[in-house]
């Protein structure tokens, strides 16, 4: 008989954990994914619905990023239809934008041939007789407008989806249920869990903390306490406005050279994102009137013939390194944080991309593949087709 019960669990349900639990149970690992609230509850619901390679990353030099945010975009297109699809962005220039056309054209020229020159990465200029069709979009001081086309997603339905995958190839999601302490003892984790159904010990070789916001909370209840590097949340508002786009998503620039989309959603316009420190509680977080109101004055710098009747806004927390900085220029790749170099137990998720979170939880594998028993595969995570999961009471969904 076994010492453990399982071979790996992964603390928390959002797109990270979900994608780690689809790929360990895919390997035929015994899984259990861990979740103190409902599925995509935090940044995993909160998010600018994209599913992109980060056009913006290419001025600070992170290449790979977008080299293999597009290479798991156009993945996604094919594995998950119902779920992401492509749509128009729409990139204004003015006389007074930071960046000028010839240097706009070349950063999408070199977006165009990171994706490897396919349909999804092709971008026109937008002849200007078409300029007042973009939605009432301001023309004045307007020198050009690029069309390219990048991934539209509803990223707590892409996080059900890849749940219900993984409990298809044998995961375990056990929702409303929290890690209260967690210890080494031999060569097994030993994990007191919490949940209305009462308390629980279970034993698991390995140990994935993907609790976003939440992730120096987890870390702290374990015994011996693993490495922690220093972070900073970054909170990231977003507001839907009455109205829609009927063209597509304009990515624009804010008063302080921020990028800002505007983006039809569910028969609203949804604007975002802020990208403001943030030292409170992840639960507690909210959006500020001075984050409202610097969408709102985006939108109308952008849109001014155009209402900015407010319905409704919420705020997601993002993990990023500690910095002097600001938010925006900081960069946006993965870090992982092991127990032991050589042959990790416990790996933690920093920060990362919804876009690439199957490729973070084939690294997470990777990383934790010589502490877990060897065994057969029973599928691909990149050939494993993506359907709607039903949205019940236990999951969490936005708008």
């Amino acid at each position: 008989m076994s010492s453990v019960d399982y071979d790996l669990v992964v603390i928390g349900g959002g797109i990270h954990g979900v994608g780690v639990a689809q790929a360990a149970a895919a390997g035929a690992q015994r899984t259990l994914l861990v979740e103190a609230r409902v599925l995509a509850i935090g940044t995993s619901s909160r998010s600018s619905k994209l599913i992109h390679g980060g056009l913006r990353y290419l001025e600070s030099g992170q290449w790979q990023l977008v080299r293999e945010s597009l290479a798991e975009r156009n993945l996604l297109l094919e594995l998950a239809p119902k779920l992401v699809r492509l749509v128009p962005f729409f990139l204004p220039v003015y006389a007074n934008s930071t960046r000028r056309p010839w240097q706009v054209r070349a950063g999408l020229s070199i977006y165009a041939a990171l994706a490897n020159l396919k349909r999804e990465g092709l971008f026109q200029r937008v002849p200007r007789r078409e300029w007042e069709s973009l939605d009432g979009l301001d023309v004045r001081g307007l020198e050009a407008v690029f069309r390219y086309h990048d991934g539209q997603t509803d990223d707590a339905a892409l996080v059900r989806a890849v749940a219900a995958s993984a409990e298809r190839l044998g995961a375990e999601i056990a929702l409303e249920t929290r890690i209260v302490a967690g210890r080494r003892e031999g060569d097994a984790w030993v994990l007191e869990l919490e949940s209305p159904r009462g308390t629980r010990t279970v034993r698991t070789t390995c140990l994935v903390n993907a609790a976003g916001p939440w992730i120096d909370h987890v870390s702290g209840l374990l015994r011996p306490i693993p490495p922690r590097p220093r972070i900073e949340l970054v909170a990231g508002t977003h507001v839907e406005l009455e109205g829609t786009l009927e063209r597509g998503i304009y990515y624009t620039e804010a008063s302080d050279g921020r990028g800002v989309f505007h983006v039809p959603w569910k028969g609203r316009i949804m604007v975002g994102t802020t990208e403001t420190p943030y030292r409170g509680r992840p639960e507690d977080l909210a959006p500020t009137d001075a984050e409202l109101e610097y969408l709102l004055a985006t939108f109308r710098r952008y849109f001014p013939g155009r209402e900015t009747k407010l319905v409704a806004s919420w705020a997601g927390a993002r993990v990023l390194p500690f910095a002097s900085s600001r938010a925006f220029d900081r960069p946006r790749e993965v870090h992982f944080v092991f127990d032991e170099p050589r042959r990790p137990t416990f790996v933690a998720i920093y920060g990362g991309k919804l876009t690439g979170y199957r490729l973070t939880a084939e690294k997470t594998l990777q990383f934790l593949a010589l502490s877990l028993e060897p065994r057969t595969p029973i599928a691909r995570t990149r050939e494993l087709p993506l359907e709607p999961a039903p949205a019940d009471a236990r999951l969490a969904s936005n708008g």
